[in-house]
């Protein structure tokens, strides 16, 4: 009887550090998804910009026929940009700054492209590029978003790895750690405005 007690005392604890380890992996699993989800967001929102800079330069095109670098250079940048590729479980610190800097490239081209529409009334009043403009205002805050939400999701899942004792599991099972998005090098200086 004294035996029996025990296995049912030895078969309980068994099984209650069964149930706790399958909650701790399915915790750090469903964390690790939300950063993967958060990172498809993130590519969703550049590829929605990937997708708008044809119909704008196009539209530019027909006005700034002469600005012909500018727009080579919006439609180069999208292409390198459109070329990186980023898996979420493999986001290391240096795939994410090549990605961050490729979608830094199309940001400063857009930059430059939609500067010299200042010179052409007609095409600032055309329609379809204030269309494509609000289009792609709208898609650089979402992207600015999505980016905000994949770094916290990050952080929690990076928070949640490395806690004692998940932090044993994530070892033992594999979860490393996440990369975060990171200020563009240089935005830390105030652009200088002349007049």
């Amino acid at each position: 009887m004294k035996k029996n007690r025990t296995l049912i005392i030895i078969i309980g604890i068994i099984a209650i550090l069964a149930i706790w380890v399958t909650v701790v992996y399915n915790g750090l699993v469903s964390t690790e998804e939300n950063v993967n989800n958060q990172w498809a967001n993130v590519e969703t929102q550049y590829q929605r910009r990937a997708d708008l800079i044809p119909n704008l330069v196009n539209t530019v095109k027909g006005y700034a026929t002469h600005e012909k670098t500018t727009l080579e250079g919006v439609i180069s940048a999208r292409s390198q940009a459109t070329q990186i590729k980023v898996d979420a479980n493999n986001l290391t610190p240096e795939k994410l700054a090549q990605y961050q800097k490729a979608q830094g490239d199309v940001t400063t081209a857009l930059g430059k492209l939609l500067a010299i529409t200042e010179n052409y009334p007609d095409l600032k009043a055309n329609q379809n590029f204030l269309e494509l403009q609000a289009q792609l205002e709208g898609t650089e805050n979402r992207i600015n978003v999505a980016r905000k939400d994949f770094n916290d999701a990050a952080k929690e899942y990076n928070v949640s790895i490395r806690r004692f004792p998940r932090n044993i599991f994530a070892n033992m099972f594999g979860f490393q750690k996440k990369s975060y998005f990171e200020a563009a090098q240089g935005s830390e200086t105030a652009p200088k405005v002349q007049f």
